[in-house]
């Protein structure tokens, strides 16, 4: 899964980034350690053009009766997002990306586990495949919020955990935002295995274990591992 991931610069970085004609959304707090239900970026199509906007992590279908269903909904399953009932619709017509300056995953060790820091060694954000969705809780407040799909990893990640948020290359990034292509099979071959060679990992401090801590040091490298266990 994709529990914890960062996003440590303001909207008009991201919307450089991916090329965004639309930012609908004042800058976020900057973040190091992007927690469940928190609000985070996602790119949408919207009316032919693309925007910049908030949305809450934790996706609630437009019937869900409540926001509990938010947490259960943080990612979503590359292999059955097509079929999901929470998911099925958003994957079809209300896709989205959310750009991570990095994520992390957890790995195992004789005496717990260690987070490891996953990022792009060219220093661009990474294109998180996502899904969004609008829900109207009973007092009528319209709540915007998204999920990540996950899938296979590739052979750095694979070192750390059996799977791994799907980032989609540039090259797709428009065809995954169209909400006019609605055929279930093609969408989902946009979500191979982003190449490793893009990628650098280094182990960091268990601070990111705790949503409290939200630091630059979340991401930094930590020299001796194993006594920080």
């Amino acid at each position: 899964m994709c529990g914890r991931f960062v996003q440590a610069h303001d909207a008009s970085f991201y919307a450089d980034a991916f090329a965004v004609e639309s930012i609908r959304v004042d800058s976020l707090p900057v973040s190091f350690n992007v927690a469940p239900t928190d609000q985070v970026y996602a790119v949408a199509e919207h009316e032919g053009a693309r925007m910049l906007g908030s949305f809450r992590w934790g996706l609630i279908p437009w019937w869900a009766k409540d926001r509990k269903i938010a947490a259960r909904n943080i990612n979503a399953r590359a292999e059955t997002v097509a079929t999901k009932p929470a998911f099925r619709e958003s994957f079809e017509r209300r896709r989205c990306l959310i750009p991570a300056d990095g994520f992390f995953e957890w790995k195992k060790l004789q005496k717990g586990k260690l987070p490891h820091y996953i990022y792009r060694t060219d220093g661009r954000p990474l294109a998180l495949a996502g899904l969004w969705a609008s829900w109207k809780d009973p007092a009528g407040e319209r709540v915007r919020t998204c999920t990540i799909i996950t899938g296979t990893p590739n052979e750095l990640v694979a070192e750390l955990h059996d799977r791994m948020p799907a980032i989609l290359p540039e090259q797709v990034w428009d065809e995954w935002l169209d909400p006019t292509q609605t055929e279930p099979d093609r969408v989902a071959r946009l979500l191979g295995v982003f190449p490793a060679a893009l990628l650098g990992e280094h182990p960091v401090s268990t601070l990111v274990n705790s949503v409290a801590n939200n630091v630059p040091e979340c991401i930094a490298p930590l020299e001796t591992p194993a006594a920080d266990l």
